[in-house]
């Protein structure tokens, strides 16, 4: 009787510890996890998070193929505009040739230093994806009412003009094709011809943009539907508004294409026909941050006005079409930047357009090395894997050649009683001679003096400060209704600049 007794003592005395766990279990659960780790190491309890050795981040993550173009600038968790989503880029893997590496090795940002006198004169926009997430009924609603366009199959792009396509998978090629084909087509809406994420999508967008600047109408932003698992089911390109009347805007472009080549056809080296087309383009366009179509090759040939992405894609077209190799380059040089990769008889070169038309020296950006550019520019994006530019042969042949053909004044007639030394006499002196010269077309010239001016007068150009200053005024006068104006540089001797005006004045 007496064992029993204590039986039922110990057995109470459990019951009573075993409470006292409990009570402890629900006020802490930490212990509940630590017990639980403790006996089953591989458990997670649900809704903890674990890392794994893959771990995925917000929808950028990097698969190891290709580090820098999994880079992407993605609003904060709850900043996410109406209508995009984040979910998993690497769910089909990289859309790069396994074969493709980068050869180019970048410099530090942090060092990049843009010279003051060509500091502001950027301007790339980078391409922009609208994300849409919808549900799996949607998507099948969607499957069964879009086709895919034109799938692009028959179209063959050689690679030695086309790198970018050069880059892509067999997959992606295809894709690549597809958007090209549709773009070509004012085609705006499709389903991929190939499965695809939204990750691997913008850099086939990103190739089919930068390898054709003569699809000037299309935008560099599209829009797509995904499903949860980041799969692509509809593509939305963009336009800009020149497809309102497409064949006349393909005239014109073409128009001023062949008079910006005129002189170049009969040239015998493709040096000599680059150089042509270098000069030509700064003596056609002018630097303006607020120009229209500004991405575009459109932008600079035809309105004359744009910005380092225009000056660098109509540089591309021209050299196309004089069957040199050149490339769009994208990337960073204090802002978003865009330029130009040249090959010339096997070599490549770095071009910058944009800021050989200012400054100093018309060729201080002509014919590069990446090291000339390392203190000032940078590649980014798909150009990692462009060409490196380590070419010799035709690099610097311009220094000289500048040196000694400076004109001087007596060079273009001018005396130096008609030497400007400030905006208001410029601005006088261009009224005077609208005035005297009334109604028709014609040019005129004028000399100003000293780098302060020459900057100065590129700034009222850039903001049309000059409108009030003297336009506006010479048109009332001369009973004018509209005015066409084509500027020029030329550097003279003694740190003065020839300013030619070639004027369409109408009533």
């Amino acid at each position: 009787m007496k064992k029993i007794r204590k039986l039922l003592y110990l057995l109470g005395a459990l019951l009573a510890l075993f409470g006292i766990f409990l009570i402890i279990c629900a006020v802490n659960p930490d212990v509940t996890e630590a017990i639980a780790g403790y006996f089953y190491p591989d458990h997670t309890q649900t809704g903890a998070v674990r890392q794994t050795e893959d771990p995925v981040w917000n929808g950028n993550h990097d698969t190891g193929n290709h580090t820098q173009l999994a880079v992407r600038e993605e609003k904060p968790a709850g900043e996410q505009e109406s209508g995009s989503f984040s979910t998993p880029e690497d769910q089909g893997g990289s859309i790069i040739g396994n074969d493709i590496a980068s050869d180019y090795t970048p410099p530090e940002q942090s060092e990049i230093v843009v010279p003051e006198e060509v500091a502001g004169r950027t301007g790339y926009q980078q391409i922009q994806d609208e994300r849409e997430e919808i549900d799996e009924d949607a998507a099948a609603q969607l499957q069964s009412q879009l086709d895919t366009g034109d799938t692009g199959d028959g179209l063959t792009f050689d690679e030695r003009f086309y790198p970018y396509y050069a880059m892509l998978d067999d997959t992606g090629k295809h894709l690549y094709r597809q958007i090209y084909a549709n773009a070509n087509a004012v085609y705006p809406v499709f389903a991929p011809v190939e499965p695809v994420t939204m990750g691997q999508l913008r850099d086939i967008f990103s190739a089919v943009y930068n390898d054709h600047p003569e699809l000037f109408w299309m935008e560099t932003a599209y829009a797509g539907k995904f499903v949860g698992n980041g799969q692509c089911v509809e593509i939305d390109l963009k336009f800009n508004r020149t497809v309102q009347d497409l064949d006349n805007a393909k005239a014109v472009f073409n128009d001023n294409a062949v008079q910006a080549l005129s002189g170049a056809q009969g040239l015998s080296t493709n040096y000599e026909k680059e150089k042509y087309v270098h000069d030509a383009l700064l003596d056609r366009i002018s630097y303006n941050l607020g120009a229209e179509m500004n991405q575009s090759a459109y932008s600079a040939l035809v309105n004359g006005q744009t910005v380092c992405a225009g000056y660098a894609r109509a540089f591309q077209y021209l050299l196309q079409q004089l069957g040199i190799p050149c490339y769009y380059c994208t990337g960073f040089a204090g802002e978003s930047h865009a330029w130009n990769i040249v090959e010339l008889d096997g070599e490549y070169y770095n071009v910058d357009t944009t800021w050989d038309d200012s400054g100093n020296g018309k060729y201080d950006y002509f014919n590069k090395t990446d090291d000339d550019y390392a203190s000032n520019h940078m590649r980014q994006e798909l150009s990692v894997y462009l060409p490196p530019c380590n070419g010799q042969t035709y690099r610097n042949l311009e220094q000289e050649e500048e040196g000694s053909s400076l004109r001087s004044l007596s060079d273009v007639g001018m005396t130096e009683e008609q030497v400007l030394t400030s905006m208001q006499q410029y601005y006088e002196d261009c009224y005077n001679q609208i005035l005297q010269n009334g109604i028709g077309s014609y040019t005129f010239y004028n000399v100003i003096e000293g780098e302060d001016l020459l900057n100065q007068w590129q700034q009222e150009y850039q903001y049309e400060n000059y409108r009030e200053a003297y336009l506006e005024n010479a048109l009332r006068d001369t009973g004018g209704f509209s005015c066409d104006m084509r500027l020029d540089i030329e550097e003279l001797e003694g740190n003065r600049y020839l300013i030619s005006h070639e004027t369409n004045l109408w009533n």
